[in-house]
């Protein structure tokens, strides 16, 4: 495969440009263009030899076309392309205000000054983040330390990549007859169950191949069981989720010298993780994936000493009784813990249209899988939901679709979406947002895959039958919950009351649990899962953090001898 090209784009900087760039050559295909005409021949080649187009860096003023105009050109051409525009620094005071409406609306991924000497590092930290985003989310892994054997079309498949995108795991996939399906076929006891995962190098080299059934099985055989733990272990605090709120409340509380454990059932990052780009997360300016948030969550907090379990459901909470620890069952084994954190999140709520759950993996989904979202090109696709998560998503899947429409009940985005949104959806060609409109059916066409959805308006109830290459549905949240005792007591949409929310029959001494506590002494809840919470990456990470504190606070009352 042609090594990825970087577009270079200047009348009177290309030489600086070029001169940057350098450092790129030998992975990349570095190519100059000194105006847009040039620009679009460039990528029109590309296009033409299938050669995949990684960045395109264009000056902010061009000899032969406003550079607004090129980029939209230009996103006709390779919609996967990162975009950056280099302001001279002797324009960018006046610049980079002119330029801001357009940044906001989505037009490119951000601006920076053009270097000024040699060795611009912040510059190319923000070169290599790009190109680091462009690489996770669209380019094919050139590494594969884990082969994914399987015949195409299943959806399993789907899921297990999609898992290990999640995870940072480099991975390619290979059918069954190729020689690489054939070596972990030879290294296979039995005969095949599809998909096959064979682990091929570093501290993976090992693993027998596996032939999972879930994701969930997946990520134990990867990561161990709960069980691991020492019988009379007894760890400060468990941590049930691995979302933004259990990652903070991992990092903290590891960093302060809390034993913490994290329990996920499914992978790191939780809802968040499946995020293609949040902009409005503090200390992000260009944005970052919420894979990449939770891969870097998780690895400071390993680095704290934190232990993670992943694919490991909990089934049951068993309070202890009088200061005595907490017991956490899950399907792998139980952790006893003398503070317990639910920071379990939410899920999509089901469509409940029994047609498309049987479609669920081929063409339907739950959630924004930004593996998925590479099988839509030139597909036209429909996303359900008027949050900020359907936002994110209609965006990223809109750089490989032919068509991408939100289906909303509402009249319009803006009571639930932020406007940040709202506007790069309005300017992207790509998208159209279809108000008071739910799906009534859909199927599969010849191939087994979605095929057509049946749309009704909610108002004439009037209904229409439209082609569909897939379907991703982020329709509203549900409390992942049922393995709470009663004892800690859940509204009526089944959200873990905290707080001042706790019933008074539940206080003590005429005094409420801490602002996120529940009416369990040494359990706390944090994140979407907590009621009257604000269903945002941003607040949950930090009650994950604020709950470490009343951890401590717990504790040293345990180790308070009680008064005579």
């Amino acid at each position: 495969m042609s090594d990825p090209v970087i577009l270079l784009v200047s009348g009177d900087h290309l030489d600086v440009l070029d001169e940057q760039f350098h450092r790129y050559r030998r992975e990349y295909d570095v190519r100059a263009a000194g105006s847009a005409a040039e620009a679009n021949a460039v990528l029109e080649q590309a296009r033409r030899v299938g050669q995949p187009v990684a960045l395109i860096v264009t000056d902010s003023r061009l000899p032969d076309e406003t550079m607004l105009v090129a980029m939209h050109d230009w996103r006709g051409f390779v919609p996967t392309a990162r975009r950056l525009v280099v302001i001279p620094i002797s324009r960018f005071g006046e610049e980079s205000v002119t330029l801001r409406p357009y940044l906001q609306k989505g037009k490119f991924d951000t601006y920076l000054v053009l270097p000024q000497g040699r060795r611009d590092e912040e510059f190319h930290y923000a070169v290599t983040e790009m190109l680091s985003d462009w690489g996770a989310t669209v380019a094919t892994s050139e590494v594969d330390s884990v082969r994914i054997i399987a015949p195409e079309g299943l959806p399993l498949t789907l899921a297990v990549r999609d898992f290990l995108d999640r995870q940072g795991m480099p991975h390619r996939s290979y059918l069954p007859e190729s020689p690489q399906g054939q070596e972990a076929l030879a290294r296979l006891e039995g005969p095949p169950s599809y998909p096959l995962v064979h682990m091929t190098s570093g501290v993976l080299a090992d693993y027998p191949v596996l032939a999972p059934t879930s994701t969930r099985e997946l990520g134990a055989m990867i990561y161990g069981r709960p069980s691991d733990i020492e019988v009379d272990t007894v760890v400060d605090l468990a941590v049930v989720g691995a979302g933004p709120a259990g990652l903070a409340a991992a990092v903290y509380g590891a960093s302060e010298g809390l034993s913490t454990v994290v329990i996920e059932s499914e992978v790191i990052g939780g809802q968040a993780g499946t995020s293609s780009m949040i902009r409005n997360y503090l200390g992000f300016p260009r944005g970052v994936s919420g894979q990449r948030l939770g891969q870097r969550a998780r690895t400071q907090a390993i680095r704290f000493g934190a232990r993670f379990f992943t694919g490991w459901p909990v089934v049951e909470l068993r309070p202890g009784v009088d200061g005595a620890p907490h017991t956490v069952v899950t399907e792998g084994g139980d952790v006893r813990a003398r503070s317990v954190l639910v920071a379990a999140g939410v899920a999509y709520r089901r469509l409940g249209i029994a047609a498309l759950e049987d479609l669920v993996g081929a063409g339907v989904n739950y959630g924004a899988a930004m593996t998925a979202a590479r099988e839509m090109e030139d597909r036209d696709v429909y996303v359900v939901g008027g949050g900020n998560s359907a936002g994110q998503a209609a965006i990223h899947l809109a750089r490989f679709a032919r068509s991408v429409t939100i289906l909303i009940r509402r009249e319009d985005l803006t009571a639930t979406m932020s406007t940040y949104l709202i506007d790069e959806i309005a300017w992207n060609p790509r998208i159209d947002v279809r108000p008071c409109t739910e799906i009534i059916d859909g199927g599969p066409d010849e191939s087994g895959q979605l095929g057509w959805l049946r749309l009704c308006d909610v108002r004439t109830r009037e209904e229409e039958r439209v082609d569909a290459g897939g379907l991703f549905l982020l329709i509203g949240a549900a409390p992942h919950c049922d393995w709470l005792p009663d004892e800690v007591r859940r509204d009526e949409h089944g959200f873990v009351l905290t707080g001042r929310d706790v019933p008074a029959e539940c206080w003590v001494d005429g005094l409420p649990p801490e602002n996120l506590g529940t009416c369990v002494p040494g359990v706390f809840a944090a994140g979407d899962i907590r009621s009257g919470s604000m269903k945002r990456v941003a607040s949950a990470s930090g009650e994950g953090a604020s709950a470490v504190s009343l951890v401590h606070g717990y504790l040293e009352g345990l180790r308070v001898p009680p008064a005579p």
